[in-house]
């Protein structure tokens, strides 16, 4: 049964803080050419990110982006641009920031042989120039598959990488485009096969038709691939023109499957209606450092 027209849970109500400190990184992203992920994909925790825990997901390789996946809100088409410029001024804007922890994420490149791998690991090793105590995080696309694609992201040595299957496998061929569940499993396996102390993470939306019962086969799916953190977010329709929201899972179901996902033996879980895969991302570096 869809929802379209039901009014969102109170627990779905965001307090918007448009302060100097969320607009001042606004007009600094601009001065910069840079893109975020936080204003492409409209995400909810954005003013909570900028204004008060002063953090940001970047968005590298353009804003365009080569998939049409039915729940990204991401422009989508032909890129044009291959800016090798581009991860230093990310290096620049995390060293004016004084972040701690930065998540690093891309539009899919597939029009590239590389799937845009070359750029991402040098942005990783520009943050490290510029920033050597603040812990990188990368969050690409699947690359093709291809393994020599991942081997250059991953011998950049980033302190995670996280690949999200987003949603259950059933629903997979719906909601993502070109990517593949089993592609997906595969890419983060072989992240471990290349590098075993670099800990890996996924993250699932819910609210698109799952089950119960399927969400914790996922968790399995990861798990068995060797994944150490998960997060689980519930998702929301960014347009008219994108999937919709079938379900939305109170924070005591969150709650339950945070609770199952720490029994399967994932070192960390993120787990509320507005998780997304890159919320609180610094305190999930440290939780993971305690768990090692």
């Amino acid at each position: 049964m869809s929802v379209e027209h039901v009014r969102k849970p109170d627990w779905l109500k965001i307090k918007l803080n448009t302060n100097e400190q969320y607009t001042g990184l606004k007009k600094m992203m601009r001065e910069k050419k840079l893109h975020t992920v936080c204003e492409e994909a409209k995400c909810p925790n954005i003013h909570e990110c900028w204004a008060i825990r002063r953090t940001a997901t970047f968005m590298i390789l353009g804003s365009v982006c080569t998939r049409a996946c039915r729940f990204c809100a991401v422009q989508t088409g032909l890129p044009t641009e291959l800016d090798w410029e581009e991860p230093e001024r990310v290096a620049e804007s995390v060293e004016q920031m004084g972040l701690k922890h930065v998540v690093i994420t891309a539009v899919a490149r597939d029009d590239l042989k590389d799937g845009g791998a070359q750029v991402f690991a040098e942005a990783v090793r520009a943050v490290r120039r510029r920033n050597p105590f603040c812990s990188v995080e990368v969050l690409p696309s699947d690359m093709n598959g291809v393994y020599d694609n991942l081997k250059i992201l991953m011998d950049a040595r980033p302190d995670i990488l996280n690949h999200n299957i987003e949603t259950v496998k059933r629903l997979t061929p719906k909601v993502r485009a070109r990517a593949t569940y089993e592609r997906s499993l595969e890419f983060l396996r072989r992240a471990k096969e290349i590098n075993a102390n670099i800990p890996t993470k996924s993250s699932i939306m819910i609210g698109l038709g799952e089950t119960k019962e399927e969400i914790i086969e996922a968790m399995d799916d990861l798990r068995a691939n060797n994944v150490d953190i998960i997060t689980i977010g519930q998702y929301l329709q960014p347009t008219k023109q994108h999937l919709k929201v079938q379900k939305y899972w109170s924070p005591l179901e969150f709650n339950e499957l945070k609770e199952i996902a720490l029994q399967k033996g994932f070192s960390h879980c993120e787990a509320g209606p507005l998780v997304r895969s890159s919320y609180h991302a610094d305190e999930q570096v440290n939780a993971i450092k305690v768990n090692v």
